[in-house]
């Protein structure tokens, strides 16, 4: 993929999440996931993509874990594993200019699915944000998407679903990006150029 395309001519798969936190003897896993797309700098809504990944019944999540998982716990033992749920959602991934808030997160959890495999380049909302509106008092997504009037697309988006839902997560970062790409002098800028800063 050309990554010197202009975004307006490219597609971009934003992802989010959920995991189960931390803690003493257990390393952090996800728990769901959600994708969307980003087509020609705009949130496609037929491309919704979400799925709870597995994580055993005797796996303590850490309390402080946000989402609803302890209303899913049931349904999350008996979820796919990410490498069950790898085929489905790698065209997706690979070959694709990939976006997140905060991306370190996804980051590892990409990696971790298929650590032979090189993804990106990564696209962080967050960072964009600090530099386009650097005296805001939060950068946090559910601040930025309340600070900009995105809530209510957001939700009419994912009908049912709140912050801390990996889709609902997902769309919010692609709204923010969509809102980003339409601030002045921000119409012909290039995946690469996002990528950098």
């Amino acid at each position: 993929m050309d990554f010197q395309r202009a975004v307006s001519d490219s597609e971009i798969t934003v992802l989010d999440y959920e995991s189960t936190g931390s803690l003493a003897g257990y390393a952090n896993e996800p728990w769901q996931i959600g994708m969307v797309s980003l087509t020609g700098g705009m949130v496609n809504a037929e491309s919704k993509f979400e799925s709870l990944l597995r994580v055993g019944s005797d796996r303590p999540f850490n309390p402080h874990a946000p989402g609803r998982h302890a209303a899913l716990r049931g349904v999350i033992s008996a979820a796919p594993t990410p490498q069950e749920l790898w085929p489905k959602i790698e065209p997706r991934l690979a070959g694709h200019p990939l976006c997140a808030h905060n991306v370190a997160t996804e980051k590892k959890f990409v990696r971790a699915m298929a650590p032979m495999h090189s993804f990106g380049p990564w696209i962080d909302t967050l960072r964009i944000s600090r530099k386009v509106w650097p005296d805001c008092p939060s950068h946090a997504l559910g601040k930025l998407i309340a600070m900009l009037g995105l809530k209510l697309r957001i939700d009419a988006f994912c009908p049912g679903a709140e912050a801390h839902d990996a889709l609902y997560d997902a769309v919010a970062s692609a709204m923010l990006l969509e809102h980003l790409l339409e601030q002045p002098g921000w119409g012909g800028v290039t995946i690469a150029e996002l990528a950098s800063l």
